[in-house]
C-alpha cells in the first residue's frame, strides 16, 4: 500500500500548506525588499534634488531670509556651531520643503493639535498665541513710558490694542494658553505717571468684533479696525472723527496672507483684503519722507500707500512701507504736529490721522541705538502718543531706551 498523506483539517496537505508558507515568506520578503528600494530611492532623489536644486535666499511663503550655507572652520566644527548651521541650512533648503511643511500642519490637525509655531487654527481665522510677559520687561517699558512723559513738556497718550487673539478668545481649543489682553492692558494703564492719558481701545474692538476689524491669516488689525481705535482715540486726543460715510473704500487687494499664515502655513483660511479709506473731499498728503539711516537724508514719496507691495507677499507693508527709523507724514490740514512712538500696527491707522494733523512723524525703537534726544526734538510736536500691540508690548526690549 501506498504512504498515507497527512491532511489538514482545510482539506490540504502538510506538504501543500509547507509550500505555502514558504510562498507567502518569499513573497514578504520581496516586498519588503521592494519598499526598501523604493524608500532609498525617494532619500536619494530627494538628496539629489536638495543638493543641485537652485537655492533660493527668501521664503516668500514665509516671509523670512533662508539660511545661507556655513562657513567652515576648525573652531566652528569642534564647538558643533557648523554642524548646527548645515542641519538648519538642509532644513530650509530641503527640496519639496513647502509641501511637507503643509503636511505637517494637516496632520497635526488630524490628531487634534490646533497650534503651530506660536498660532492657533481657529475655524474662519488664524490667531496669534500671547504668553504671559516677563515683569522685568514690563517694569522697564513703564518706567521708560514715565520717564519720557516727566522729561518732556508735552501731552502724552498711550493706546495699547489687543489683538485678535483676546477678542475671539471664546474660539480657541479648550485650555489654550492665551494672555489674558484686557486685564493686562488695564494693569499697565494704572501703573502710568497720572500725567499720562490712556486711551480705551479695547472696548470699541469688542463691540465691534462681528465685523472685519482683524486680518484673518496676518497679527495686524484691519483698516475696519484702526478705524474703530482711531474713532475711540478722539475725544481724548481731541478731535471729533471723520464719520465712516465720509470715506471711499478702495478694496485694493482680496489676496493677501501675512505673518500668521507664513507661520501655520494653512490654506483654508480665506485670503484677506486689504482696504484703503480715501476721505472723501478731506485734507491730502503731500509728502512722506522716509528716513531709512540715521543722519541720512529722508527719501521722499508723493502717497502714504506704497502700492508696489500689493504684488508682494508683504502686503501690510503698503500702508506707509515697511518699518523704517523714522516716517514723517506732512498734509494740508492746519492742526497741529503729532509724534507717534509705535509698532507697526500705527501704519494703518495714520491714515486717519492725516484728517487732523499737518505733520505726523512716526519713530519705531526697535531700529534705534541711541537716544531719542540725539533724533527727535519732542518740543516741536503737539502731542504724542505710544501705540503698540498687546502682544508687541509684551515682549519689546526698546521702551527702556527712553530712560536714557
Amino acid at each position: 500500500m501506498g504512504k498515507k498523506k497527512k491532511i489538514s483539517s482545510d482539506g490540504i496537505t502538510v506538504g501543500q500548506v509547507e509550500k505555502l508558507g514558504k510562498n507567502r515568506k518569499r513573497h514578504l520578503i520581496a516586498v519588503s525588499a521592494l519598499s526598501m528600494i523604493i524608500f532609498f530611492a525617494i532619500l536619494i532623489y530627494f538628496a539629489i534634488m536638495t543638493v543641485f536644486s537652485e537655492k533660493a535666499t527668501f521664503s516668500e511663503l514665509e516671509n523670512r531670509n533662508l539660511k545661507k550655507f556655513p562657513k567652515f572652520s576648525s573652531e566652528e566644527l569642534f564647538s558643533g556651531d557648523y554642524t548646527e548651521g548645515l542641519e538648519e541650512y538642509t532644513a530650509d533648503h530641503f527640496f519639496g520643503r513647502d509641501f511637507f511643511v503643509k503636511l505637517k500642519t494637516y496632520c497635526d490637525l488630524a490628531v487634534g493639535k490646533h497650534e503651530r509655531n506660536g498660532v492657533y487654527i481657529l475655524g474662519d481665522r488664524l490667531v496669534q498665541r500671547v504668553d504671559e510677559p516677563d515683569s522685568g520687561r514690563i517694569d522697564k517699558s513703564i518706567e521708560g513710558i514715565n520717564k519720557f512723559a516727566a522729561d518732556n513738556d508735552v501731552p502724552v497718550f498711550v493706546m495699547i490694542a489687543p489683538t485678535a487673539g483676546d477678542i475671539y478668545s471664546d474660539e480657541l481649543p479648550y485650555g489654550a494658553p492665551m494672555l489674558d489682553q484686557k486685564q493686562f492692558i488695564e494693569n499697565v494703564y494704572s501703573r502710568l505717571d497720572s500725567s499720562i492719558s490712556a486711551i480705551d481701545v479695547y472696548s470699541a474692538l469688542s463691540l465691534n468684533r462681528d465685523n472685519y476689524i482683524y486680518y484673518r491669516n496676518d497679527h495686524h488689525w484691519t483698516s475696519a479696525g484702526a478705524y474703530s481705535a482711531y474713532a475711540a482715540a478722539g475725544k481724548k486726543m481731541g478731535y471729533t472723527p471723520v464719520p465712516l460715510t465720509s470715506y471711499d473704500i478702495e478694496h485694493a487687494s482680496y489676496d493677501f496672507k501675512g505673518t500668521l499664515y507664513s507661520s501655520a502655513l494653512y490654506d483654508n483660511i480665506d485670503a484677506d483684503t486689504i482696504d484703503y479709506y480715501h476721505c472723501i473731499d478731506g485734507y491730502n498728503v503731500t509728502g512722506e519722507y522716509v528716513t531709512k539711516g540715521l543722519g541720512e537724508e529722508p527719501e521722499v514719496y508723493d502717497s502714504i500707500y506704497f502700492r508696489d507691495y500689493l504684488s508682494v507677499k508683504d502686503k501690510y507693508s503698503s500702508f506707509t512701507g515697511s518699518n523704517q527709523p523714522l516716517v514723517t507724514v506732512k498734509t494740508d490740514c492746519p492742526g497741529g504736529r503729532l509724534l507717534i512712538i509705535k509698532d507697526s500696527y500705527a501704519h494703518s491707522y495714520l491714515p486717519f490721522l492725516t484728517q487732523h494733523y499737518s505733520e505726523i512723524t512716526m519713530f519705531d525703537l526697535r531700529y534705534v541705538q541711541i537716544s531719542y534726544k540725539d533724533i527727535i526734538d519732542v518740543s516741536d510736536y503737539d502731542q504724542v502718543l505710544f501705540l503698540y500691540n498687546a502682544a508687541t508690548f509684551t515682549t519689546d526690549d526698546n521702551l527702556k531706551k527712553l530712560c536714557y
